[in-house]
């Protein structure tokens, strides 16, 4: 039986370096992330008495490149991992992979292998949407894999001899759900007796993208006051930790009812309300927080931030977390009552990849190079 695996694919535009992955999808355990491994197949000729390197590196934008004038520049570039590919170490310290051990058995001896190392707590890739007149590429997090000819790992890389292939450092929902999500508030009323009381309840903590979000709202009115309608809506909140005012909020979806309203002094109300939060209608929403968008792929809302330590955020980071909130509208002079709760919306873990039998056969994925100009002007999507 022959298993068919796909394998990624770009080179440099001398065609001098070739560069194969497995996945450009790498997971973070939160402690630890995916190390990102490949193999790059060198030109005998060309790389004599030259050295090559693989590095991995974490793009920050956090303005408009329209702009940046005078100069001035919204952009950062962090390099989070390296390695000298080659001349090749004499003892390699970590195992090559199936797919890597099947490839350099097709490819031949000049096909090395190479492991790159993300730390912990490095920032997720997340996009923030831009505006329907704005060009250039959008603002947020972005990684790529950068091969490049140099004398050492800090040369300035030339564009003929150099490779970069976008990957994105994803994050899936946790295996043990968290306890059901419950609030309750209460509102007194000056020179007026009695409270109102407000119950949220979400029938779990977890959901994954595309799911409807129940929320169970109790309302218990011992005040002599009207409840005259509801609000309910998800929020998605937004911390570039880079800025200290840098947090805002979106509003995904919302709902208002008079639905059982108005609920008089001494009523009780139990409701359920459904919400749904997607994208679907927020293509044109500027500075919604999205997933990291590869090349040929659909992308979705950003999904929770998971941190080690909520305290400790990379500088360079962008946390995204939901919630949902419900609002009591009591007229001009009894103002309003509002509770809110949080939840994590995420993807779900994808299948077990399968393993590579000895006779697998590569399905492979080519990228140009004439597709989307970065920094350096080497193209990596």
């Amino acid at each position: 039986m022959v298993y068919n695996f796909k394998v990624f694919k770009k080179c440099s535009p001398n065609g001098k370096l070739t560069l194969y992955m497995a996945k450009r999808d790498f997971v973070d355990h939160i402690s630890y992330v995916e190390p990102i491994d490949g193999i790059v197949v060198v030109d005998e000729e060309y790389v004599r008495d030259r050295r090559v390197f693989a590095q991995v590196v974490c793009t920050f934008r956090y303005g408009r490149e329209e702009d940046e004038v005078m100069g001035l520049s919204f952009y950062k570039e962090l390099y989070l991992a390296s390695e000298q590919v080659y001349p090749p170490l004499q003892k390699r310290p970590y195992e090559l992979t199936r797919t890597q051990e099947r490839l350099v058995r097709k490819l031949g001896q000049w096909a090395l292998p190479f492991r790159l190392t993300l730390p912990a707590g490095s920032p997720g890739s997340v996009t923030l949407q831009p505006g329907l007149e704005e060009e250039g590429e959008p603002c947020g997090v972005h990684y790529y894999v950068k091969l490049f000819v140099g004398e050492t790992e800090i040369d300035r890389s030339h564009r003929r001899s150099t490779v970069a292939l976008g990957i994105r450092k994803v994050q899936f929902a946790p295996d043990k759900p968290g306890p059901q999500p419950c609030t309750v508030v209460r509102k007194d009323f000056v020179l007026s007796p009695g409270q109102l009381e407000l119950e949220l309840t979400l029938d779990k903590q977890l959901y994954i993208h595309g799911e409807t979000v129940a929320v169970n709202i109790s309302i218990r009115n011992h005040s002599n006051k009207v409840v005259k309608k509801i609000k309910a809506s998800i929020l998605q909140s937004v911390d570039i930790v880079l800025f200290q005012n840098g947090q805002y909020r979106n509003v995904v979806t919302g709902i208002e009812t008079q639905d059982g309203c108005p609920l008089q002094p001494g009523a009780n109300m139990q409701k359920v309300v459904q919400l749904r939060p997607t994208l679907g209608a927020l293509r044109d929403r500027r500075g919604l927080a999205l997933d990291a968008q590869l090349k040929r792929q659909e992308t979705t809302l950003a999904s929770t931030t998971l941190l080690l330590d909520p305290e400790q955020r990379d500088a360079f980071g962008i946390v995204v977390s939901y919630s949902v909130k419900v609002k009591l509208y009591l007229g001009a002079l009894g103002g309003e009552l509002s509770a809110e709760l949080p939840f994590i919306l995420m993807h779900p873990k994808e299948g077990r990849t399968k393993l590579i039998q000895a006779d697998s056969e590569a399905d492979v994925e080519m990228f140009r190079q004439d597709t989307v100009m970065h920094q350096e002007s080497v193209e990596v999507y």
